[in-house]
């Protein structure tokens, strides 16, 4: 078979023909990222998006950022609030508020809501997270507060939880990543805090049919963000060599949460790390560890099935990081396009025999050829990339 057989230019008939290939239309298509700020990728993004919306009932867009910042950037796509400069800065996690790539996408998202009357929405779906966490106030507040007015007394005053939570350094420590010791997770406080949220999530369970649909979605949120962030602070102070793989699992789990709440306003284009959407497990050296866990989008896959889809994404040159020909990434570099969609399992019968690419960019995760099978598509950029 021809290499070119297994694959086509990457445009909006591509991406119509891909979806009506799969076995069900999804409420969410996962587009993973083999690395962050590969600016040409941001912009295949923005096109696909654009087309899905266009012409394929698409209604949101999702990217691993900050859930609660995200809420910023979905106020401003729909109703103007804020300037850009503003929703760029407060709006976006992990540095992501510099790409271009999303700050095209914002002005186009929010002018697009300008001229239709069925709106587009936008949605951070990782946890308040880096390597080390956020305090729970926000979340823990937030839903306080809408607990509060019509529904009954809550479970705590305003002004205990404030003094249960204390200051925010405290939380959000970031020598807490490498020092178990210094977390606060496991203090009398942070203990009772959880049986707190755990309280008021299950008091928003029975109060639901008090809320507007806006509020009942908020507090869904806050309520999946604060005991998520309450569990990853607890075993932040955990000092068993176990602790990064069961910290890496948890953020996914949470991550994989807010995309099922994420498909309810679907079909929706979801935009992270290839590790974090991915069906199998993912693995990851980190120092002299090896760790393994559950990825989002396996989670997300056992809840939806054929209903979640998901593009890989892999690249050819990046700065000098030239793939080897006998990988499938050099493999993929003879094609005769700069952006290719490519059949994972047709790619299988052409190369059933590929190297593993090893690069020396560390934050570049290269295709596994033993999980081509676990894949819909592959979104190649040939071109020599630029980081940024």
């Amino acid at each position: 078979m021809d290499i070119t057989d297994t694959a086509r230019p990457l445009d909006g008939a591509g991406v119509s023909a891909f979806l009506r290939s799969l076995p069900a239309a999804p409420l969410l298509l996962g587009l993973g990222e083999a690395r962050h700020f590969v600016g040409e990728l941001g912009e295949v993004r923005n096109q696909v998006f654009r087309h899905l919306v266009e012409h394929e009932g698409y209604r949101a867009f999702a990217i691993e950022s900050d859930c609660l910042m995200g809420l910023v950037v979905d106020d401003h796509i729909a109703t103007g609030a804020g300037t850009l400069d503003d929703v760029m800065t407060r709006g976006f996690s992990h540095g992501f508020g510099a790409s271009a790539a999303n700050r095209e996408l914002v002005r186009w998202m929010r002018a697009y809501n300008e001229e239709h009357e069925e709106k587009i929405r936008f949605f951070g779906f990782d946890g308040p997270l880096e390597y080390w966490a956020a305090s729970p106030r926000q979340a823990l507040t937030a839903l306080h507060a809408l607990l509060q007015g019509p529904l009954p007394r809550t479970v705590v005053t305003a002004e205990t939880l404030d003094t249960l939570l204390g200051p925010d350094d405290g939380w959000a420590n970031e020598a807490t990543a490498m020092d178990p010791s210094q977390s606060i997770g496991r203090s009398a406080d942070a203990q009772r805090l959880r049986l707190i949220a755990d309280d008021l999530v299950a008091l928003l369970e029975t109060q639901t049919p008090q809320l507007s649909p806006e509020d009942g979605e908020r507090a869904a949120l806050y309520g999946r963000t604060a005991t998520g962030l309450l569990r990853y602070h607890y075993w932040m102070a955990d000092a068993s060599p176990a602790r990064w793989a069961r910290l890496s699992a948890l953020r996914d789990a949470m991550m994989a949460a807010n995309l099922r709440a994420v498909a309810e306003h679907g079909p929706a284009l979801v935009f992270a790390s290839n590790l974090h959407l991915q069906r199998n497990t993912s693995v990851m050296p980190f120092g002299d560890q090896r760790l393994e866990w559950w990825s989002a989008g396996a989670i997300t896959a056992t809840h939806l099935g054929d209903r979640y889809a998901f593009l890989a994404s892999a690249l050819g040159t990046v700065r000098d990081d030239t793939p080897p020909p006998d990988t499938l990434e050099g493999i993929l570099s003879t094609l005769p396009w700069d952006r290719s969609l490519v059949d994972p399992r047709r790619l299988a019968e052409a190369v059933p025999h590929p190297a593993p690419r090893k690069s020396s960019d560390f934050a570049y995760f290269s295709l596994d050829p033993s999980h081509l099978d676990m894949i819909d598509g592959v979104v190649f950029l040939n071109q020599a990339l630029k980081l940024g």
